[in-house]
């Protein structure tokens, strides 16, 4: 959790950063206060998702938690993959486009910049308050996910800073690039948790109906690794890991990995040609 929330938080600070250097360089930086007042709302917006998660799941009658907690869990996965991909797609052309949004948004209104700088954050917040809830449900545990997130976060905004102002230099491209490799095992483990909770209250019943194999444990390392214990929590917390995983979890979990990890690979062995 705190990588996600350094990786994450880098990212919308170096977008900050870009925004800022730019109003900088043409003479506008008396737009600060519009840009960061865009920033604010993303970052509030993006704090009451997660709370909103967090309260729905508590209030929720019995069986619908699970329906919450497993659905999220999903959608969080579908978002970290776009995000993933998109940098890997992105990252040589994101200033240019950042600064030509700038132009366009200063030509319009001075308060259009308050929107390019919201919705350039937005999308980083939303997905990091999502992927951070369900990372946070599938390790069972609130208090450490959220302090590790946060601690990541802090970093990762002395770092954008450090980097704005010309002090911090290091190879983005390899840190987005191993981090993202790193982050589809985290993704893949949220999405097995996901279906955990949904096969945990029937929701393939007439799958497993047809494939009762399912339903049987792929394996059971319980007597190996023992439950809760160090090993079990390090890798629970990192990558959701459960020393009895049902076959539809093992299933799903590597019907992500494999192919997500293959594409990723090769589209930076493209690029790098």
């Amino acid at each position: 959790n705190f990588l996600i929330g350094l990786r994450e938080g880098l990212e919308a600070a170096l977008i900050v950063g870009i925004l800022a250097g730019y109003l900088v360089k043409i003479g506008r930086k008396n737009e600060f206060g519009r840009l960061f007042a865009g920033v604010g709302a993303a970052i509030v917006i993006s704090v009451l998702v997660g709370f909103t998660l967090t309260y729905a799941v508590t209030e929720a009658p019995e069986g619908v938690n699970e329906i919450i907690a497993g659905s999220t869990s999903i959608v969080a996965v579908i978002f970290v993959t776009w995000m993933i991909f998109w940098m890997a797609a992105q990252s040589k052309s994101l200033g240019k486009d950042l600064r030509s949004k700038v132009d366009s948004a200063l030509k319009a209104s001075t308060v259009t910049l308050v929107g390019v700088a919201f919705f350039a954050v937005i999308r980083e917040g939303v997905e990091t308050a999502v992927f951070l809830w369900s990372a946070s449900k599938a390790t069972g545990d609130e208090t450490y996910p959220l302090f590790g997130a946060t601690l990541g976060l802090l970093v990762a905004t002395v770092m954008g800073y450090l980097i704005y102002r010309g002090v911090l230099k290091f190879n983005l491209s390899s840190f987005f690039k191993y981090t993202g490799a790193f982050l589809i095992v985290v993704a893949a483990g949220i999405l097995a948790y996901g279906f955990h909770e949904l096969q945990e209250i029937g929701v393939f019943k007439s799958l497993e109906a047809v494939f009762p194999i399912l339903t049987s444990n792929a394996f059971d390392v319980s007597g190996i690794i023992e439950k809760d214990g160090v090993v079990h929590s390090i890798l629970k917390g990192t990558i959701s890991f459960r020393v009895t995983p049902s076959n539809l979890e093992a299933i799903v979990w590597l019907l992500y990995l494999v192919p997500v990890s293959i594409i990723y690979a090769l589209g930076y062995r493209k690029t790098t040609k």
